[in-house]
């Protein structure tokens, strides 16, 4: 408590003065809940090897601000504001700016370029061939595994989820529903989010419904069974909401629509709304279950929020981005800081802050770690590390680290010119961007003044750092200079066209588990 004082003091309430002093409160909170906790005879036992059932909720574009409990002045989500209140909360978790790549990160344990993915479209997507993923690990642990929307790592047969680790599936094409030139099936194009073709393992299926509340309810029939038959499980529901095009249901869009806003932002605010009350349904279902108490719940996005500019009332608005400077598809904080909140029934704190720095990488070793799994010795290194010992005990030793983030998307052919520009080094402390800005996150968290010229040494480590990481990914990168398809000649539209011809598209729908009142 004196040290935090004295920087006060020192330090006169500066942005620097506020992030120590708020970093070493919350570091004292912890301190004064392990203290008590040992003096009532409370044990900390090992979570390794525990084997929880693990639900992975990942969303699309939704950026550290979309939350009402992240100071989001518009947006109500009571339900994630709940959970954010009874969670572990990683409070600098760091993801990739784009979709696909954070999605190879998570299935690999690897940066996005050392598993060959470098884009979100033309075939750069595609995750290598060669990678061992966690949700094969977790099969060879015991556990069966379910997928439900976005997968976006390749829609060729070798590349789909149903060879890559997962058991059920449930999934567009492509990077979002509707984007057909790229992969998805062209009938979404004609009501996108609402009644969509989806693929239901081998199976091309018509369902009905808005896309999110088709995602969460098949996901919960799933486990319901799984719960049922006493059966450990991963399910993954990554949903392509609140990606654009910013579309929801009417009233979901209404309330923003009578405040003034313009269509676009009312349908993204809508989108948000929609999934806080499918993620209040599916904890209010877990909770009758009486599940929770043996479930890891995973809240987190994949990159930074997107569609932050609209009207209201005919003035142009910037909506809320927790203050952070850019957003998805940016190098800097606001492309690849995002919200990641973890419950698991009396296991994990509540209401904990864990400030060491953590990322996508980390969710492989992690969830590996906590299911017992083990890893055949002939797999990719890993990149991440367990944060496993941070979940135990927040105040856990946990070494300083490098991350690197590169937005990709260079035009073909033209990588070596893509060098240095949209590219970031971060650790616990610094942010060196396109290997000459440096930002002290610690004192700078909205990185608002360069201090590159202040810190000479420390640019001259992380180019070093990023410079050897960027040789390295030369030789991974088996997906570039590969031919553009045509959307007829897309893996999911020829598998839609044989289908509809030899036996029809089929109706399906999951059973009704979740009985959402809110649904109108």
């Amino acid at each position: 408590m004196q040290s935090w004082v004295k920087d006060c003091a020192l330090f006169p309430l500066t942005d620097r003065c506020l992030a120590l002093s708020m970093k070493r409160f919350r570091k004292l909170s912890v301190c004064l809940l392990a203290i008590f906790s040992l003096s009532t005879g409370g044990d900390a036992a090992s979570l390794t090897g525990t084997r929880p059932n693990i639900i992975l909720v990942m969303t699309d574009d939704q950026g550290l601000g979309d939350l009402s409990c992240m100071g989001h002045d518009v947006l109500e989500t009571p339900h994630l504001d709940k959970f954010y209140e009874g969670a572990t909360r990683l409070m600098d978790f760091q993801v990739s700016p784009t979709c696909a790549p954070t999605r190879s990160a998570l299935m690999s344990g690897r940066f996005p370029f050392m598993v060959g993915v470098t884009h979100t479209i033309l075939q750069r997507e595609r995750m290598a061939q060669g990678v061992y993923t966690f949700p094969q690990a977790l099969q060879s642990a015991g556990y069966t595994t379910g997928l439900f929307g976005k997968w976006h790592l390749g829609d060729d047969d070798p590349y789909l989820p149903q060879n890559r680790g997962f058991d059920e599936v449930l999934m567009h094409g492509a990077g979002g529903i509707g984007q057909v030139r790229f992969g998805d099936f062209e009938v979404n194009v004609r009501n996108r989010y609402f009644d969509n073709v989806l693929l239901h393992n081998e199976t091309v299926v018509q369902t009905e419904g808005f896309c999110t509340d088709v995602f969460f309810e098949s996901a919960m029939a799933w486990v319901k069974k799984q719960h049922e038959a006493g059966q450990s499980h991963f399910t993954y529901i990554a949903l392509n909401a609140p990606h654009g095009p910013l579309i929801a249901p009417k009233h979901y869009k209404k309330r923003f629509l009578d405040m003034g806003y313009d269509d676009r932002s009312a349908g993204r605010f809508g989108m948000i709304e929609n999934i806080d009350d499918n993620f209040g349904a599916m904890m209010a279902k877990l909770d009758e279950w009486g599940a929770l108490e043996n479930t890891l719940v995973i809240f987190m996005t994949d990159n930074g929020a997107a569609n932050l500019k609209g009207t209201l009332n005919g003035e142009t608005v910037q909506h809320y981005n927790y203050d952070l400077r850019g957003s998805k598809n940016s190098p800097h904080e606001g492309g690849t800081h995002v919200p990641a909140f973890l419950q698991w029934g009396d296991k994990l704190g509540r209401g904990v802050d864990v400030d060491g720095l953590t990322a996508h990488i980390d969710i492989f070793p992690t969830l590996c770690e906590l299911a017992g799994a083990e890893l055949p010795a002939g797999m990719q290194p890993l990149d991440g590390r367990s944060f496993v010992p941070l979940l135990e005990n927040p105040e856990a030793e946990w070494a300083d680290r490098k991350l690197f983030f590169h937005c990709g998307r260079w035009p073909a052919g033209k990588r070596d010119a893509a060098k240095f520009k949209d590219c970031a080094v971060r650790t616990e402390r610094w942010r060196l961007v396109e290997n000459e800005m440096l930002f002290d996150i610690e004192a700078d968290p909205k990185e608002t003044t360069d201090v590159a010229a202040e810190h000479p040494e420390v640019v001259k480590e992380l180019q070093a750092a990023y410079l050897e990481w960027w040789e390295a990914t030369e030789p991974k990168l088996v997906n570039e200079g590969l031919p553009r398809i045509l959307a007829k000649e897309q893996p999911f539209a020829k598998r839609y066209e044989k289908q509809k011809e030899e036996q029809g598209i089929p109706e399906w729908a999951p059973a009704d588990v979740l009985e959402l009142e809110y649904q109108q």
